[in-house]
């Protein structure tokens, strides 16, 4: 049974950092395309950012410069990095493992991102 359990998510002042997480199990890790996606309430879930099994990475063009994704395929877990936070990042944040940036077969529960003006 493939499982992802976020964390890190909070409340957070515009211009701050928070460092989200997700631990995957159940899965071979290592071969596996993992990303992390953002929702509003009345929109649709969009990428944030990717990394592939070979460490290649895809940023959406809003968080480019601000947002950082890795990944440590020995603990199983996949980081994204957020600097210099602004109330548009306001989410819930999803990670997501599938074969591309773009094609998710398993999902987390979510963490929530709130960032204050």
């Amino acid at each position: 049974q493939v499982q992802l359990v976020e964390s890190g998510g909070g409340l957070v002042q515009a211009g701050g950092s928070l460092r989200l997480s997700c631990a995957a199990s159940g899965i071979i890790f290592s071969i596996n395309t993992m990303n992390w996606y953002r929702q509003t309430p009345g929109k649709q879930r969009e990428l944030v950012a990717g990394i592939t099994r070979y460490g290649s990475t895809n940023y959406a063009d809003s968080v480019k410069g601000r947002f950082t994704i890795s990944r440590d395929n020995a603990k199983n877990t996949v980081y994204l990095q957020m600097n210099s936070l602004k109330p548009e990042d306001t989410a819930v944040y999803y990670c997501g493992i599938g074969t591309s940036y773009y094609t998710v077969q398993y999902w987390g529960q979510g963490t929530q991102v709130t960032v204050s003006s």
